[in-house]
């Protein structure tokens, strides 16, 4: 038996474990749609009646043994039906990294959102990504901030940002992510994070690490940060350096994971991957374990913004794509309970689109650092769209009533094959903004699905690309100046 944080074995969950949840995970009444979730890094557990009930009695010093036959005195239920029940729902969250041995003082239970007379925000974001600033130490070539980056002397006031937290939390946002750019880039971060803890959003700080000091890191935690994610461009330093255009990024990245260990914040590991660093997945994986993160994404990069002038630099063959789905799969297997796999396949590759940010306008909401308020965070690269500030409107009547959060919302944009598909209220259409790249109709298909049109010229000219000679990088600079 282990504790969960600190190790790299799994937690198996026993009639004797006392589990608790870990500091990053916590028991959370969603008041705007009347229902009780557990939140945990970038991800929000929906919880039935049953869940909750053991949820609510696990504390870290009560055994199974003893909180099993409590629930099967309390609902006069066979015991061993209780146990197998609680058993298999503890180990399910163990294996999530979620639950630990032992009490836990910083664990807390919250709330937030406004309860409607009569309703709910059932429709309402459950996300919101604040990028604080396009400010970025790192150069890297597939960056996914727009080709026009806003100046700081644009950037909304850590108030301004308060007020935008608050209405998102009174509508139903349940996780925070604080981006950028580079958010620790941010001398107000610590009172804006502070404004963010104050209305209950679970805080997720997305960066690329370089800039914190272990003295921020913890003062961020005391603050009431939940959860860090941290970029590698690759865990081999010259071709970390290479990629960042950042001397000595790699050292700076693996002494902030341990830092986050040491302070019970959850960590995620974010792999971009490419041509010019799929060759280390393996490695990749070795070191999200090796300073104990609970998640690690691997995310075959989009074509659009910068990364699109970096397309034939990055692109993989199918060969090697395929590789990492192997390498994936095997690690999940291997890693059951010590590490979970978001992975996102290569949309050249592909022959489904996957769903564009859980779908256009129906559970994230992106705010720029000026306050611009968009559905997707690529959105303003399509044409013909008009974005609301937060300055000026009350997020709520953004999100319901704005024609850009309404332009791709639903089935009556879509255009045939996409219209009548079976699959159209699973993917809704794929990426509006990878449509538009590849077919200049914002409307199209996803040229990854292998019912569009421009499917076949789609993974055409990716492998193409991957076999001809890779090009030098053009760096992304924040003076918007580009450099090879």
């Amino acid at each position: 038996m282990r504790m969960s944080n600190n190790s790299s074995t799994r937690y198996e969950i026993t009639l004797l474990s006392r589990p608790g949840f870990t500091r990053y995970t916590r028991l959370h009444e969603d008041c705007a749609r009347n229902r009780f979730v557990l939140l945990a890094p970038e991800r929000a557990y929906e919880l039935d009646p049953i869940s909750l009930e053991v949820l609510q009695n696990i504390d870290g010093l009560t055994t199974i043994n003893n909180l099993c036959q409590k629930l099967s005195e309390k609902f006069t239920a066979p015991l061993e039906i209780i146990t197998r029940d609680v058993l298999n729902l503890l180990q399910g969250l163990s294996d999530k990294r979620l639950l630990q041995e032992g009490h836990n003082h910083l664990t807390k239970k919250t709330a937030s959102g406004t309860k409607r007379d009569g309703a709910s925000y059932v429709s309402a974001p459950t996300g919101l990504l604040a990028e604080l600033t396009h400010r970025c130490p790192l150069q890297c070539p597939y960056c996914s901030n727009p080709l026009e980056l806003e100046r700081s002397n644009n950037e909304m006031s850590a108030t301004e940002w308060a007020e935008t937290f608050k209405q998102a939390a009174s509508i139903g946002a349940l996780q925070l992510h604080l981006s950028g750019g580079e958010p620790t880039a941010r001398r107000d971060l610590e009172d804006i994070l502070g404004y963010a803890v104050e209305v209950g959003l679970y805080t997720n700080l997305i960066t690329s690490a370089v800039l914190l000091t272990k003295d921020q890191l913890s003062r961020l935690a005391d603050i009431g940060l939940d959860h860090i994610q941290i970029s590698i461009q690759d865990v081999v330093e010259e071709n970390s350096d290479l990629i960042s255009g950042y001397k000595g990024a790699l050292a700076k990245k693996y002494a902030v994971a341990n830092w986050a260990r040491e302070l019970g914040i959850g960590l995620t590991i974010n792999a971009p991957m490419h041509r010019q660093n799929i060759m280390n997945l393996e490695k990749i994986i070795d070191f999200a374990v090796e300073v104990d993160a609970q998640r690690i994404e691997i995310a075959h990069i989009q074509y659009y913004a910068w990364a699109q002038k970096n397309r034939a630099a990055l692109i993989p063959t199918h060969e090697i794509f395929l590789e990492t789905v192997n390498i994936v799969e095997a690690a999940k297997q291997r890693l059951i309970g010590v590490l979970n796999f978001d992975f996102v396949i290569h949309d050249h590759y592909a022959s489904r689109p996957k769903k564009c940010t859980g779908g256009w306008g129906q559970s994230i909401i992106v705010v720029t650092p000026s306050g611009t308020a968009l559905p997707c965070h690529a959105a303003q690269t399509l044409p013909g769209l008009k974005f609301d500030n937060v300055k000026d409107q009350h997020l709520l009547k953004i999100w319901e009533t704005s024609p850009a959060f309404n332009a791709y919302r639903g089935l009556d944009w879509m255009k045939e094959p996409c219209r009548s598909c079976d699959r159209r209220e699973i993917d809704y259409g794929g990426c509006r903004c990878q449509a538009y790249a590849f077919s200049q109709d914002p409307a199209a298909t996803d040229p990854a699905c292998a019912l569009s049109v421009d499917h076949a010229s789609f993974a055409a000219l990716a492998e193409q690309e991957a076999h001809a000679p890779a090009p030098a990088f053009v760096y992304r600079r924040y003076d918007g100046l580009s450099k090879k």
